[in-house]
């Protein structure tokens, strides 16, 4: 059983900067790709980036050179860092993995940029 949960939105005026973390249990977590996405409201959920289990890094044109994903294999934890925060970054960020073919998600957490 994969769980994810993740932790460190809040509001941050623009131009701040946030670190947001997502927790994974159950065991395999060093081979599973890990992804963050977001959902702003009244809009579909989209993606903001990835990392393989090897260390790769992509991202969505809207997040390239501000946000930055990474992975700590010894605490089971992603990390999306997020500079240079802008309005419409505000949404329900969540971290999805796929295991033994099926996708799991966080319950997600809430990012507010505004002044």
């Amino acid at each position: 059983q994969v769980q994810l949960v993740e932790s460190g939105g809040g509001l941050v005026q623009p131009g701040g900067r946030l670190r947001l973390s997502c927790a994974a249990s159950g065991s395999g977590f060093r081979v599973w790709t890990m992804a963050w996405y977001r959902q702003a409201p009244e809009k579909e959920r989209e993606w903001v980036a990835t990392i393989t289990s090897a260390g790769s890094t992509n991202y969505a044109n809207s997040v390239m050179g501000r946000f930055t994903i990474s992975r700590d294999n010894t605490k089971n934890t992603v990390y999306l860092q997020m500079n240079s925060l802008k309005p419409e970054d505000t949404a329900v960020y969540y971290c999805k993995t796929t295991a033994g073919l099926r996708n799991y998600w966080g319950q997600g957490t809430q990012v507010t940029v505004s002044s």
